[in-house]
């Protein structure tokens, strides 16, 4: 399934059912929700495995997420789980005809899941930029999704330079790339679906989507019409179970009619991903006899990626950049045991992008910086 060459082949998109942390924790809930996934029709199964501490400092506070404001370094502390814990959520997925597959966020993700085997790698949208990261995954040639929310054009052209130049197999990495809104939940009208086809256009890559709307139909149907290689959507087994992204998730029945929705309104493959125009309009105006032809072209947008009114304020907020672990005192030699490349959030403030962090270590530093703080260039002393 994961070569992406077989994406070419196949009648409708890969279903990648979003499970994250909806297991809380409790494997017997993890087992569920991949009974919920495989019996409503979808073809992966896929966990976050997170460690807290290497996604954004204690200090990073409350988080608003769909169902309010979370600690979410606390909340993530609290899903921490052994290796047996994500090899055993494997084991089912794999004995309900599903393929496992699971987002790391730093070193500790990765080690675990090459642990238990893995084959493929999702990477998250905050983490589009962390190339310690993409480096790490794509030098083991395994194939690679990447989620491209809260990002712009240049962001995803590096992520793939980044990743091109680390793979060391033969030919070309293997990558498919999400169009993605990081907003929760995310507004139908800004999903620019057309973004799907650009994506494929410029980087001549499968192209899907990561869905983070409410709406059980409309965008997963646009999104196959248009040609869609991969839709993801988060299932819970019920919007009121606690889980961080429950209340902006599908219950089994709404994540099957989903399913059935876009097998239904998928395109001819005879051109690979090319979705006939003829094939859009007729989908547009089939699902405008149901929700009205407004909101049915609104989603479309005009293809220019970009970052959507409900992203601006998250950009180099929920991505990654360089953060102090601890408080640093003036003359603090910066290194990456004292540096670390986290999310920022909205209570502290970005610091230096990861791209440029090699040239921040070893610097001295010129203010001393609080506890989990960003680390920006004028906290450093001046390269003589």
């Amino acid at each position: 399934m994961f070569g992406f060459a077989e994406l070419y082949h196949r009648q409708a998109p890969i279903v990648v059912a979003e499970l994250g942390t909806s297991h809380q924790g409790d494997l017997m809930r993890g087992f569920e929700l991949i009974d919920a996934a495989s019996d409503a029709g979808a073809h992966v199964a896929k966990f976050q495995v997170i460690f807290a501490e290497e996604i954004l400092p204690p200090e990073a506070g409350s988080v608003q997420l769909p169902g309010g404001a979370v600690p979410l370094f606390k909340v993530f502390k609290s899903l921490e789980r052994p290796a047996k814990f994500y090899a055993a959520l494997k084991e089912r997925a794999l004995s309900r005809g599903l393929e496992f597959l699971a987002t790391p966020f730093g070193k500790k993700g990765f080690e675990l899941l090459e642990e238990i085997g893995v084959a493929a790698w999702k990477i998250a949208s905050p983490e589009l930029n962390h190339e310690d990261l993409l480096e790490t995954l794509a030098r083991t040639g395994k194939p690679l999704i990447l989620s491209t929310g809260v990002s712009k054009i240049e962001d995803i052209r590096r992520a793939l330079e980044i990743v091109e130049n680390a793979f060391r197999g033969e030919g070309q990495q293997s990558v498919a790339l999400l169009h993605c809104l990081t907003s929760y939940p995310a507004p139908e009208n800004q999903a620019n679906l057309r973004t799907i086809q650009t994506l494929r256009k410029i980087f001549n890559r499968p192209a899907g989507i990561s869905d983070h709307s409410r709406h059980t139909v409309l965008i997963p149907a646009l999104a196959s019409a248009l040609g869609a290689a991969i839709i993801e959507k988060h299932i819970t087994l019920s919007h009121g179970a606690g889980g961080l992204d429950d209340p902006i998730a599908l219950n089994p029945e709404e994540f099957a009619r989903m399913c059935a929705v876009v097998t239904r309104y998928a395109p001819p493959r005879e051109q690979g991903f090319e979705a006939p125009e003829l094939h859009l309009v007729s989908t547009i105006e089939e699902l405008a006899r149901e929700y009205g032809r407004e909101r049915v072209e609104a989603p479309l947008g005009n293809g220019m990626k970009c970052l959507a009114r409900s992203e601006i304020a998250n950009y180099r907020r929920s991505n990654r950049s360089l953060h102090a672990i601890g408080a640093l005192p003036v003359g603090t030699v910066l290194s990456e045991k004292n540096g670390a490349i986290l999310r920022t959030e909205h209570n502290l403030r970005p610091g230096i992008e990861p791209r440029y962090r090699r040239r921040a270590y070893g610097r001295r530093l010129a203010n001393s910086i609080p506890p989990g703080e960003g680390i920006r260039w004028e906290d450093l002393e001046q390269a003589k």
